[in-house]
């Protein structure tokens, strides 16, 4: 009779990178939040946006046994299996400016995004647009 072990959470720190602006923010609004060490930023990507797939963040006290789970400059990032290939490879930047502030995300699978920064196309979203016009906002 065999016993199956569960899998470890896998830490890693390839994944994805985080910018020295990104990791002091994370920082700053899980401080303003009141939330406590235990609660990483959960990166992820869904369906939907301008350009067929869009990116999300959350804070996670509780992540999953199939999660990765990537520490940065004191920060955990919380990745789970299905978004992991759409963000291998990526860095996550905040950015401040007249423009407006937030965070972006330079990913390396991404042949297209919307104007805005927040959806992209990979190129296995063949029925997916250009992202030529942007109605994020």
């Amino acid at each position: 009779m065999s016993t199956m072990t569960p899998d470890i959470i896998a830490v890693e720190s390839t994944v994805l990178t985080l910018t020295p602006a990104a990791a002091e923010r994370i920082k700053s609004l899980k401080a303003e939040k009141g939330l406590t060490e235990a609660h990483g930023l959960r990166v992820f990507v869904s369906g939907g946006g301008c350009s067929g797939m869009q990116y999300g963040m959350a804070f996670d006290a509780n992540p999953q046994e199939s999660d990765h789970l990537v520490k940065l400059d004191g920060v955990t990032l919380i990745v789970d299996p299905v978004s992991l290939p759409f963000l291998s490879g990526s860095n996550i930047d905040f950015v401040d400016n007249l423009m407006g502030g937030g965070f972006r995300i330079d990913n390396p699978n991404a042949v297209s995004t919307c104007g805005c920064g927040h959806s992209f196309r990979t190129s296995g979203d063949a029925g997916a647009s250009d992202g030529g016009s942007c109605g994020c906002h």
